[in-house]
């Protein structure tokens, strides 16, 4: 006999966590249905997480590499790849250790097993031990998150290579990487392996780097990277993949003619796409939308209105303080339907959608891309100001890159801000309160900063911006 929940999420890592507790705080009764073998979700299993213990390992290497810039003598530098990954696992231990926690003790039942639509109000479960058993729900979140993309290249999967989850656990650092890809995981990948002294290449598709970012904001990643050395190739296609000796050798066309490169390791990191496989969404008549997403609108509500989606698997931006905003906005949307609530439904606002990369220099931004606003026909104005003129960046010897601030043409209303250089990640936030309170550049110029420091540098692009 199947039981029946108020709300059925199917996923339980950041978005399912945050939906699931929030819906239960609401007085629904709710079950978490979680199939990987695994417990704790993509950005701490595989993602976010473990990727910037790496990075965070590397970064001290490089540092001390460094060390006679700063007057200091660091000899005989070493680095064992094994106690990296040793490291990393006991970190990323505690955090899926806390989170099964959270699920395991939370006010809702937790299950194990894999979900398969049967029809709009009922799934199958697929226990660990392969036994079968129906659910069924008022309402579900769907939050399964994403799986590794693989665009078929010639050669490559007789030649060999290392996927993101590979490198998370690979203790053997090659002499030198070719890295197919130019997002965020692909520009991370390849300050690690950089950062530790290795030979890096990367090969890029499109016209540049971290597509979604401003142009003037790649091209200084890009120039960034090849100063420590890194080469980078854009607008490439790629041909095909083969061995060569002790090497791997990638064959690509760029500039009208065909090349390729050598190295010990292929890195593939050419994307993610919506985990979808086993959840027989056309049983509950759950639509797709472009590049395999499921389709949601603002609500969080797919085409069925009582079955809701969040994080990766709908996008529009995979990101994880989203992912689990999604998930809060879609837990409170079902409790007002199932309670009856008229008025209109809770809508996700993607005005401060943040995105970082944790590249060396960093790079982040908020809001509104100018590229965004001229597309969309909005009159604004921008101001940069370079880390080069900039005291305490200055100090640290880390001076490339730029902070640039975005307002709207007659208010001056901050629309959005950019940061590539010395704690992007850290930097943007200043400006997410900013525009959380909807300030002026004016405003912004008058907030004191203190000397000398990093976030300082926000005063300079302000004040030009107010007082033109």
């Amino acid at each position: 006999m199947s039981k029946e929940y108020d709300f059925v999420v199917i996923g339980g890592g950041s978005a399912g966590y945050a939906a699931a507790s929030t819906a239960s705080k609401a007085g629904l009764s709710v079950a978490v249905i979680e199939g990987g073998e695994e417990v704790g979700g993509l950005c701490i299993l595989r993602g976010c997480m473990p990727s910037k213990a790496l990075l965070e390992s590397a970064k001290r290497f490089d540092a001390m590499r460094r060390a006679a810039e700063f007057g200091l003598h660091a000899e005989n530098l070493s680095f064992r790849g094994e106690e990296i990954i040793a490291r990393k696992k006991r970190l990323i231990g505690g955090f899926a250790g806390y989170r099964r926690e959270q699920l395991e003790s939370g006010k809702f039942d937790f299950i194990r097993g894999m979900a398969g639509f049967v029809d709009a109000h009922t799934v199958e479960v697929v226990s660990l031990q392969n036994e079968r058993t129906q659910i069924k729900g008022r309402s579900f979140l769907i939050a399964t998150g994403s799986t590794e993309n693989f665009v078929p290249v010639p050669g490559l999967a007789e030649t060999g290579y290392l996927d993101s989850d590979a490198v998370l656990d690979s203790a053997e650092i090659p002499d030198s990487v070719i890295v197919l890809g130019g997002g965020a995981v692909a520009m991370e990948f390849s300050q690690y392996y950089a950062a530790l002294g290795k030979q890096v290449t990367i090969i890029q598709r499109g016209e540049q780097v971290l597509r979604d970012a401003d142009t003037d904001v790649a091209v200084a990643l890009v120039k960034a990277y090849e100063k420590r050395g890194v080469n980078v190739y854009l607008k490439t296609g790629l041909l095909r993949a083969e061995r060569h000796g002790a090497t791997k050798r990638v064959w690509f066309r760029h500039d009208g003619a065909e090349k390729n490169v050598e190295a010990a390791e292929i890195i593939y990191a050419l994307g993610r796409k919506a985990q979808i496989q086993g959840l027989n969404l056309e049983r509950a008549g759950v639509a797709l939308a472009r590049r395999g997403h499921i389709a949601c609108g603002m609500t969080q509500q797919t085409n069925v209105s009582h079955i809701f989606g969040a994080g990766d698997v709908v996008g529009p931006h995979e990101i994880v303080h989203l992912a689990v905003q999604q998930g809060e906005t879609a837990a409170r949307n079902a409790a007002k339907i199932l309670r009856g609530d008229a008025g209109p439904m809770e809508q996700l606002d993607y005005r401060l959608k943040l995105f970082a990369v944790f590249s060396e220099p960093q790079v982040a931004f908020v809001g509104a891309t100018e590229k965004e606003l001229r597309g969309d026909g909005i009159p604004h104005a921008s101001a940069c100001y370079p880390f080069y003129d900039h005291g305490k960046s200055m100090l640290m010897d880390e001076i490339d890159g730029f902070v640039k601030l975005i307002v709207a043409e007659k208010s001056r209303e901050i629309l959005g801000a950019a940061v590539i250089g010395p704690h992007a990640s850290d930097l943007i936030h200043e400006i997410v309160v900013a525009m959380h309170f909807r300030a002026t550049a004016g405003d912004l110029a008058r907030v004191p900063h203190y000397h000398p420091t990093l976030s300082e540098i926000w005063t300079y692009p302000a004040e030009e911006l107010a007082g033109a």
